[in-house]
Order: structure tokens, then sequence, then C-alpha cells
């Protein structure tokens, strides 16, 4: 079995999911994580529970230090956004032992910021598509059956560790797929999520309450034709069959789903309002556009943002 020293930073519902369903094949992975979550997963290990399948698991390494990492060949970033900044110093140090940075944040922002801070030749592109929370004693409780990670180069020099990661993941429980076109990807992704986490978020309801409202399901539709509208601004290419595609992933989802930024709000914890929907603005502004629905969200859900 070909195996990777992988390292998950951001031990949240999303690295512990990824990371747990990595270890459970057998590959190398280390948790680098804060000192408080690392007495949660001393103490009560990782759980995982699934459409696909629960997994419990005790034998887990973890570090609060990422000077005690000797060996990482890829960092899987599954950090909120507005973490980003405080993540950058370790990654300069696991980068310099090699390591290549496969970040799952959602949003475009990121991406920049990590090349500037990191080189070009580190960072990848990546996007995941779960619904997961944690649970108070910080188990994953997985509630959709989707739990795809995308990834694919940003630059030439990753082709060899994309090639190592589609053979260390083959056989996770998870859907990984290695992509060419991966900034389409994450376009794809920021546009669906930052129309999911915007209007249940600022409407404070699950999915199916707002699908029973043809005026509250039409914010859905406006604001991924504003997210289809910037990212052709970008010259990606998206197009209404995009958004039709938005629409129907919408419409599938169980009556209860909701997205991450909402479970957010709900536990009063900080909210990605900047980071996505403000994300949005800052680029449409840099090209000219404008985003009324996506800018009438943002001013509803930023109040509640810390």
């Amino acid at each position: 079995m070909f195996t990777l020293n992988i390292v998950i930073m951001g031990a949240g519902a999303l690295g512990c999911y990824f990371g747990g369903r990595l270890q459970q094949t057998g590959q190398d992975v280390q948790f680098l994580v804060r000192k408080s979550r690392a007495k949660q997963l001393k103490e009560n290990g990782i759980s995982i529970t699934s459409p696909h399948g629960n997994y419990q698991f005790n034998e887990l390494h973890i570090s609060e230090n990422v000077h005690d990492i000797e060996k990482a060949d890829l960092v899987i970033l599954a950090v909120k956004g507005q973490h980003l900044q405080g993540t950058l110093a370790d990654l300069k140090v696991l980068v310099n032992k090699g390591a290549k940075v496969l970040p799952l944040l959602n949003g475009l922002e990121h991406i920049s910021i990590l090349q500037a801070a990191l080189g070009e030749e580190a960072v990848m592109g990546g996007s995941a598509f779960i619904i997961a929370t944690l649970d108070e004693k910080g188990h994953v409780i997985h509630s959709h059956h989707n739990h795809d990670l995308v990834y694919g180069a940003l630059h030439p020099s990753q082709a060899k560790v994309c090639e190592e990661f589609e053979q260390a993941a083959k056989s996770a429980i998870m859907t990984v797929n290695k992509t060419d076109n991966i900034l389409i990807r994450m376009w794809l992704k920021y546009m669906f999520i930052t129309a999911f986490s915007g209007v249940t978020t600022a409407s404070n309801l699950p999915i199916g309450t707002i699908r029973s409202f043809p005026e509250t399901n039409g914010l859905l539709e406006n604001s991924l034709i504003e997210m289809m509208e910037l990212a052709n601004a970008y010259d990606i290419g998206l197009t209404r069959q995009n958004v039709a595609q938005g629409m129907e992933n919408m419409a599938v989802l169980p009556e209860e789903s909701t997205s991450s930024m909402h479970q957010d709000r709900r536990k009063g914890l900080t909210l990605e309002v900047e980071h996505l929907q403000g994300g949005a603005l800052r680029l449409a502004d840099k090209v000219g556009l404008k985003l009324p629905v996506i800018g009438a969200l943002y001013a509803l859900i930023k109040p509640f943002e810390n």
C-alpha cells in the first residue's frame, strides 16, 4: 500500500472526517491542533457517525507544535476563513520540510493569500462537498451522503503529489476526484456555498422551509446568478446550466439540511460571512461589478458575525 505523511490542520468536522477516513485506510495522518482541541481529542478520540458507516478511533497522532512534526508530504488545510492568517507561520515550516498545501477553505481569496506567503509551487487547489458538524464531545456527525473532495494542481510542479494523493486515497471511504479544471470546480463550489450559506443564515431557516416559499427560494437562484456573473468577470466561463444544476442540488437536500455557517449562528460561534459573502463583494469591487442580492445577505448576516 502506498502511504503519504499527511498533516491535517484544522480538526473541525471537515478535517476530522477526511483525516479519519484517510487514517482508516492506513495512511500516516497527524493532526496539528490547538491546545484545547488536543485535550478533547486525547480524552475522547474521534468518532464518525455517517450514512457511509460509523468509525471510532482512539489511536491519534496529535501535535500542538509544528516543530514536532518530522515528515510532511501533504497538508490538508481545513480551517475556517477567519483562522487563515493564524496558520501561515506553521504552514511555512511544513512547506520548508517539503510539504504541498491542499486548502479546503470556502471561497477563493485564500488562494492568493497562501501563494503570496508560501509560493505558487506550494499551494494546490481543492474543494470539499460535505455536510457535517461536531457534537459536544468533538465527534463528527456526517448527515448527508455527500463526502466529496475535489483537488488539482495550480502549478505544474504539483503533478507528482496529485498522483500520490490519488493513490493514497483511492481505498478511503470518501469520494476523491483529481481534476485538471480545479479552478472551475472551486468557483462552482463558491457559487453554491455563497448562496446556500447566505440564505440559510440570513433567514435562520433550513433548506426545506426556504424551498417552500417561492420568494425565498428565489434568493437562492439570484445569488447563484450573481456568483456566475462574478466568476465570468474572472474569465471562468460558467453558464445558466451551472445555475440550474445548483438549484437542482439545493432541491434534493433533506428538508432539515442547512449550512455550516447557519449551524455556527445557531451555536453562537464566529461566522465566515467575511470570507464568503464579503470575499465575493471584494472580488466584485475589483472588476466594477455589483452584487445586490449577495450584498443584502451580507448586510443581514454581518450583525451575527461574532
